[in-house]
């Protein structure tokens, strides 16, 4: 195998990542316009709210690894992002908050800067 080879392989394992991701998250924001619109039982929205803090809990872990190839600045803000879903996931989770638009808003801007 070539290093050009090696390249384009590296390139598509990040674009196949970063295409889980965008898939993940855009399954959160689903469940979560499906809580805004009444169409949950309060079971199912229990479960919305734990994928979504589950999943920003991982990817915080992920951006917080000194492994992980994203620029220091940028892995900062994300992190701080992800700390408020998480927060706000599980405010709402123990109805302690009853609207769910901003945690929509910022999963749908950040699946879109994957694209």
């Amino acid at each position: 195998m070539t290093l050009a080879s090696y390249d384009a392989e590296i390139e598509d394992s990040g674009l196949e990542a970063r295409s889980r991701e965008q898939r993940a998250i855009n399954h959160g924001i689903g469940l979560l316009q499906k809580v805004q619109a009444g169409e949950l039982t309060l079971p199912e929205q229990t479960d919305a709210f734990l994928y979504i803090r589950d999943l920003w809990a991982f990817f915080v872990q992920d951006l917080a690894s000194p492994r992980n190839g994203l620029p220091e600045q940028l892995r900062v803000q994300l992190i701080s992002i992800g700390i408020w879903i998480v927060k706000e996931a599980e405010r709402n989770r123990e109805g302690q908050l009853n609207d769910v638009a901003d945690l929509v808003a910022v999963n749908v801007a950040i699946r879109d800067s994957l694209g």
